[in-house]
């Protein structure tokens, strides 16, 4: 899963720049009250929340990009706001495939957004009930994803439904079965088939193992793993886990209190920190 060498600065799929979400009414002094310096994301001042603050990094074809850190520290909001879950405070994204990469994704209509969305992103929750229609078959799920990137006919659907679900290991028998009635494991995996269906370039994954076996965990992350190295897809991969980050990315952003506090290719952080956060993250791992 290596990228080629990028010193072009042509070729990123994501670019994002000065990334901000506060929750609640904010001053001009709210960043420079909060962050890692200070120990907290709450503004002592008004008591508004800084999600995340100045979050910038660029995202290479088939590159997987880890975004680490503790609960409570921002990873799922940068990706949350990337797919449009939540809105954002301030900063921009540009996405190679939309508009050549010219325009703020933020800035764009609802239904641009959903364009985008449909087409041209995937994400995979944390808990599966998020990203999956309960109310619709295995099978059903990835049809609707794929309805909603445009392809109506109905036996091309079923047949990529079932090279999907074979692909993430998911038996093609169970395709007409409802998610409720499939493991953790399992449902992650539909999760996972329904994401890829309409082969986004850029492909979201929020703390995709937390709640599963540990045994169930390592075969859903060989999975992630064969899917990018086969599709290459460029993907952000959010875990509060280091070993979930060693496993799957090349590239590292360590975040502490909504700012990356260190940035860099995951083997060197994991082998050198130089930040006292990370050296503790690190150190849990041994």
């Amino acid at each position: 899963m290596h990228f080629n060498n990028h010193n072009s600065t042509h070729e990123w799929v994501l670019k994002v720049e000065n990334l901000t979400k506060i929750y609640g009414e904010h001053t001009e002094n709210t960043l420079a009250n909060t962050g890692p310096s200070k120990g907290t994301n709450i503004c002592p001042e008004t008591g508004s929340i800084v999600a995340c603050a100045n979050i910038s990094f660029e995202l290479f074809p088939g590159e997987v990009l880890g975004i680490v850190g503790e609960s409570g520290s921002g990873k799922s909001t940068i990706v949350k706001q990337l797919f449009f879950d939540l809105d954002v405070t301030m900063g921009s994204a540009l996405l190679r495939p939309f508009k050549n990469g010219e325009v703020n994704i933020f800035e764009e209509s609802n239904q641009k957004k959903r364009f985008m969305r449909n087409h041209l992103m995937g994400m995979v929750y944390q808990n599966p009930r998020d990203g999956l229609n309960f109310a619709f078959t295995s099978g059903g799920n990835i049809a609707e994803k794929l309805l909603m990137a445009d392809l109506f006919h109905v036996g091309k659907i079923r047949e990529r439904a079932a090279e999907l679900l074979d692909k993430t290991e998911v038996p093609v028998a169970r395709m007409d079965d409802l998610p409720a009635y499939f493991s953790g494991g399992m449902q992650q995996r539909v999760q996972i088939s329904k994401a890829i269906a309409n082969n986004p370039p850029l492909l979201f994954l929020d703390e995709v193992t937390s709640g599963l076996d540990v045994s169930v965990q390592a075969r859903v992350l060989d999975l992630i793993r064969g899917l990018q190295h086969e599709l290459g897809i460029a993907m952000i991969v959010v875990s509060h886990d280091l070993s979930v980050i060693r496993m799957l990315t090349d590239r590292t952003l360590v975040l502490k209190n909504g700012r990356i506090v260190e940035r860099g290719l995951t083997d060197q952080i994991l082998q050198d920190p130089q930040h006292e956060y990370t050296q503790l993250l690190v150190s849990s791992l041994l």
